[in-house]
């Protein structure tokens, strides 16, 4: 498995409506193939940061989700870029296991 910690400003003001908005991708990724975890959190000292937290079953499902066309009740990637002060900041990782992860994919 792999995983991504994405981390993201919005302009000032506007950590909840990102933060809305990465939920609205979060539902429409339920039931994709490989996604295992996408998470949104918000900054307790700070709500205009933003963190996705991802776990896929591998890097080809990883960009089999970037690479589906948008749903039609979804929003759009530039509907999040539009939200952004700056690029976001993506820390890849190997992930080894844990709470919440499908007991035949987790390692002890």
């Amino acid at each position: 498995m792999i995983g991504r910690l994405m981390t993201m400003t919005a302009h000032p003001g506007r950590g909840g409506e990102l933060a809305a908005v990465l939920l609205r991708v979060a539902q429409g990724l339920r039931g994709f193939p490989g996604c295992e975890i996408y998470l949104i959190s918000q900054g307790a000292a700070d709500p205009d940061t933003v963190h996705v937290t991802e776990v896929w079953r591998d890097e080809a499902s990883a960009q089999a989700a970037l690479a589906a066309p948008p749903r039609a009740d979804g929003p759009a990637p530039a509907d999040v870029l539009a939200l952004l002060s700056s690029p976001p900041h993506r820390t890849d990782l190997t992930v080894l296991g844990g709470v919440g992860l499908p007991k035949s994919d987790s390692r002890p």
